[in-house]
Formats: C-alpha cells, structure tokens, sequence
C-alpha cells in the first residue's frame, strides 16, 4: 500500500490569519452555508492555504458540534499553525459577530415595534436560502465524483431533510459507509 504524500502549506503568520478571519467575520454575512462558501473561496482558491480535500474534511469535522461555520474558520487556523491558529481564527472570526449583533440586539429592543423593520428583516430570508443552494451546488459539482458519491448524496440529503433523521446520526452513518466502501475498495482492488 502506497502512502499519500503530507500536504506541505505555507508558513502563514499569526498576523495575517487573525486579519482574514476578522475579515470573514466582518463581511460574511447570511449564516453558516455562507460564511463557509466565503472561508472556502478564501482560503482555497485565492490563498491556497488548504486543499478543497481538507477544507471539506474540516467542514465534516465542524459539523460534529456546535456552530459548523466557526468551527471551520478554526479547523483552518489550526491546520495553518496549530492551537495558536486555530484559537486566534476563531476569535477573530467571532468579535465582528459579538459586536455587532450586541448594537443589533440593543436596536431591535429599542425599535422592534416598527412596521418597517418587521419587512426589511423577512425580505432577506430567500436571499439567504439562495446563498445557501448556491455554495451546496458549487461545492456538489465539484466533490461528488462517481456513482457511489452521488447515491452518498442523495441518501444523506433524504435522511437529513425528508426523514428529519438527527444531523449526528446521518453524519456517522455516512463517515461509516464511505470507510467501508474505501475497505471493500482497497480488498478487492
């Protein structure tokens, strides 16, 4: 059995990782599908700080608890330069959310009353749902290669949101398949 060679990235300073990531927290705006196709843009295509391979793997990972978008955004500063990375990605990540949803949460309790604050807030619900099919559709075409990763796909996608099957249960289940299909593989291969 041949073993994969280590991915080999660059040095990235402490610096310029807690600036991206305040970047991202200040700009990525419409939840986690969005903040993650923002972070994936970022540090895959136009840095090339992580591979798409281990940017996905980092995803799976963030969806096992909490909020998977900061736990992607810290996976990557991890991979990057460890603890030290992954601590700074995340707080650079959150302090733009913590400030400004504080002012925001202040405002609203001051002015929820107003009619025109109730239908500007509404209006954004189908352009975050937009974001969101977007960043699935480009990152499906670009990761789901061959039959058996298309029938992954769709049986994952109708436990999750046909069957309202628990994210952790599906997430497993899916992880188990893939690793028994790569054993068969590699037995009968």
């Amino acid at each position: 059995m041949q073993k994969e060679p280590v991915q080999k990235h660059p040095k990235v300073k402490l610096w310029d990782i807690f600036k991206l990531f305040l970047k991202i927290g200040t700009t990525g705006f419409g939840g986690g599908m969005a903040i993650v196709a923002l972070t994936e843009r970022v540090v895959v295509k136009e840095k090339q700080w992580v591979t798409a391979e281990e940017f996905l793997h980092g995803l799976a990972f963030g969806q096992i608890l909490g909020p998977f978008s900061l736990n992607t955004c810290t996976f990557v500063g991890y991979r990057l330069r460890g603890v030290a990375g992954g601590v700074l990605a995340a707080t650079a990540f959150l302090l733009p959310s913590f400030l400004i949803v504080s002012l925001l949460a202040w405002l609203y309790m001051h002015f929820q009353h107003l009619e025109l604050l109730k239908k500007a807030l509404a209006g954004t619900n189908p352009v975050v749902i937009g974001l969101i099919c977007a960043v699935a559709l480009d990152m499906g075409k670009k990761q789901i290669k061959g039959g058996a990763a298309w029938l992954l796909a769709i049986l994952t996608f109708s436990a999750a949101a046909l069957l309202k099957l628990n994210l952790a249960f599906v997430l497993g289940a899916s992880v188990l398949w893939a690793f028994s299909a790569a054993l068969i593989k590699r037995r009968h291969g």
